[in-house]
């Protein structure tokens, strides 16, 4: 299951992490954000163990969102290291993100 992060937890959870990390920036009423959300449950699900999936509310993170200039979303940006390695803004398909995914695993 995806972890939920915010500006007080995400310095631990995505760029203290070992793993590479994949936040979904997105918030309950943006529509497309919905459609994208059962790609992102997926995708935590396949790559349990090699890739960590958390999810970003900006309307609840509006300080970290805006640290890494989240201007739309869905916006989908991949963690490696603790440093922004990709970013993909709307509804994308999952084997756009699989093939992202598998360069930084």
């Amino acid at each position: 299951m995806d972890i939920e992060v915010n500006d007080i937890n995400f310095k631990k959870e995505v760029l203290e992490e070992g793993l590479p990390v994949l936040v979904d920036f997105w918030a309950v009423w943006c529509g497309p954000c919905l459609r994208l959300a059962p790609i992102v449950e997926e995708i935590a699900k396949n790559y349990k163990g090699k890739l960590k999936v958390c999810k970003m509310n900006v309307d609840d993170a509006s300080e970290t969102a805006s640290k890494y200039g989240i201007m739309s979303i869905p916006t989908l940006v991949f963690f490696k290291d603790g440093k922004v390695v990709n970013e993909s803004v709307g509804v994308v398909p999952k084997s756009e993100i699989e093939s992202t995914i598998n360069k930084y695993i």
